[in-house]
């Protein structure tokens, strides 16, 4: 059931925050989280398709989903949407910064207004969520932080020069934010997935080769099941057969 700003209910279980998660892989990632027993909040820019998504785990899952409409471009409105999980449910257990979005063009032609978009989507974005979160984790004395990165992170591309920017700095923060939070308690790492054949993609050729979301979904719920004393910083994913 969609949770309205003051609902009073307060989860008993583990408590994720998914950004991103109407959809595509953070939608995949919100269905592993809920059978494994994980309340989850999810936002999104959409008003429509957080409505949709909360709808549709609703009747699978009954009260453990909740959502928001938060652009994560926009400082304040992720730390309202932080501040709105801490309200509810007292906790926050595990951070997916999944919100990102892929423009592509060659860099003299690519605008300035996509690339700050990108930019600002997909890596300013992941900062203001981790910078929201880490307090409260660092109250709790724990907390994972989980950052969907890309394979372009390490590996640039033509016509992928906002892209590759913002997620070789996203690689950048993951790692910078584990060494400042694992002290903490604070687990912190990044997922790499190759291609995956999500709405991301407007392809029409053959894409049975790719990655599935629920893929990287599964990544991510292994990571949460590693004891405490492990910490993998990195998990590559690549397609077996790549065409």
């Amino acid at each position: 059931m969609a949770a309205s700003d003051d609902d009073p209910r307060v989860p008993e279980t583990r408590v994720a925050l998914v950004t991103g998660g109407s959809r595509g892989i953070g939608q995949a990632i919100v269905a592993r989280l809920l059978s494994d027993g994980w309340t989850v909040f999810l936002c999104s820019r959409s008003r429509d398709a957080v409505e949709s998504a909360i709808s549709e785990f609703d009747s699978r899952f009954n009260g453990s989903v909740f959502g928001r409409v938060c652009d994560v471009r926009e400082q304040g409105q992720v730390e309202a949407t932080v501040a709105w999980v801490l309200e509810q449910a007292g906790r926050i257990d595990c951070l997916i910064n999944n919100a990102g979005l892929g423009i592509f063009d060659s860099v003299d032609k690519l605008s300035p207004d996509d690339w700050h978009l990108v930019l600002r989507t997909n890596l300013d974005g992941a900062y203001y969520a981790i910078h929201a979160v880490a307090p409260a984790m660092k109250r709790q004395g724990e907390g994972w932080i989980i950052n969907i990165a890309s394979l372009a992170s390490r590996n640039a591309f033509a016509g992928g020069a906002a892209y590759n920017a913002s997620k070789f700095g996203l690689l950048g923060l993951s790692d910078a934010s584990m060494l400042d939070l694992r002290p903490h308690g604070i687990r912190v790492s990044a997922v790499l997935p190759g291609s995956v054949d999500t709405d991301f993609s407007t392809s029409e050729k053959d894409e049975s080769w790719k990655l599935r979301a629920d893929d990287v979904a599964r990544a991510v719920v292994d990571l949460l099941a590693y004891p405490g004393r492990a910490l993998p910083s990195r998990i590559e994913l690549r397609p077996t057969h790549p065409a």
